[in-house]
């Protein structure tokens, strides 16, 4: 079934204000929900709506959050995220990030107290109106075992880079740590399909797929999947993230990160405030003049795009090709949502005392 996105932006912001929210942070929250649908990540769209209202019911999200920099210079800041959502925090990161860039070259901010911040790409994206490449990314809570263990340790831990071109399309890299999100291993559950080999371990450390594995007690892995295929490499690419979202900022790592899920409780004895997230900006024009930059990046895309296909394969695909390709089409014929998730929405309407998803 699908929706038509106003209705589904209009849904989520009547939900968030429903739960105490602001008007600026409803509004705010539904564009990156509706953002992550748009572009085909339907694991970080309003199917994680009920996510966030559970938070807020357990008094673990703030819906009014006094965001404040709690250190600063004047290319760096920590932000306080005050428990806000992710979504919201997360884009005031951004904003600060941009305001210092315009006057140092680049602007970075650590975000502590923080809660999920739907996908990364979206973050990143906004810095490109100001002819600024956008870096973004968060630790996660832990659901992924480091290579050769069975512990998890580690998020799927996104990292996300936007990049701005003339007459192309930007570069838009958004990438999780892991082969998968775990969104996807819940999409996979809910359309009761087995995932592809690599993407998880059960509990005793031996590969599976197991669309359930992660519930059975196993965990994800690192991108690579196995040491022979490079499964450090995710490995350190997901601890990268980590430090710098929470080491840096001050919020939770590794194991200590709270879960997004409200029926699991946050680890015991906690080594600092919330979920954290690495966000930045950086004005092209420190480094040679934008324009001629964006040029050059037309004849990067260029070549990468005429590059020679293998027999029986598409042409070669920019970064935020696929989900440029799935925005067009979904605004043209809506944003489909699984029944399963309909029915949550539904349920969710009935508690907030709000008009239900229609079409």
């Amino acid at each position: 079934m699908k929706y038509p996105a106003q209705k589904v932006k209009a849904f989520i912001e009547e939900s968030f204000l429903a739960a105490g929210s602001s008007t600026e942070h409803a509004s705010l929250a539904s564009q990156a929900l509706l953002a992550a649908d748009l572009r085909g990540v339907d694991s970080h769209g309003i199917a994680r709506l009920s996510g966030y209202i559970r938070l807020w019911q357990q008094q673990r999200l703030n819906m009014q959050p006094n965001m404040n920099i709690v250190h600063e210079t004047p290319s760096t800041a920590v932000l306080d995220g005050d428990k806000g959502a992710g979504l919201v925090v997360a884009q005031k990161a951004m904003d600060i990030a941009i305001e210092k860039a315009k006057v140092a070259g680049s602007g970075w901010v650590a975000v502590k107290n923080s809660n999920h911040f739907g996908i990364a790409g979206y973050h990143a994206m906004k810095a490109l109106q100001h002819d600024m490449i956008g870096i973004s990314m968060t630790n996660a809570s832990a659901l992924v075992a480091p290579t050769f263990s069975k512990d998890r340790m580690l998020g799927t831990n996104p990292i996300a880079v936007a990049i701005p071109a003339n007459n192309e399309p930007p570069f838009v890299m958004d990438m999780a740590t892991t082969p998968a999100a775990n969104g996807k291993l819940e999409v996979h559950e809910r359309l009761n399909k087995n995932i592809p080999q690599g993407w998880a371990q059960t509990k005793e450390g031996t590969t599976t797929t197991d669309n359930r594995a992660l519930k059975n007690g196993g965990a994800m892995l690192p991108l690579g999947s196995d040491r022979e295929h490079g499964s450090h490499k995710g490995y350190c690419l997901g601890a990268w993230v980590d430090i710098f979202s929470a080491v840096l900022s001050g919020a939770n790592y590794g194991p200590w990160v709270p879960p997004f899920v409200a029926f699991l409780s946050p680890p015991p004895n906690p080594l600092g405030e919330g979920i954290g997230h690495f966000i930045g900006a950086m004005r092209i024009d420190a480094f040679r003049p934008a324009h001629e930059f964006k040029l050059h990046m037309d004849i990067w895309i260029k070549a990468f795009r005429d590059a020679q296909n293998i027999e029986g394969q598409p042409k070669v695909q920019i970064p935020g090709d696929q989900e440029r390709t799935i925005e067009e089409e979904r605004i043209k014929t809506g944003i489909p949502i699984h029944p399963l998730v309909i029915e949550e929405l539904n349920d969710l309407s009935q508690e907030l005392g709000i008009k239900p998803l229609s079409f």
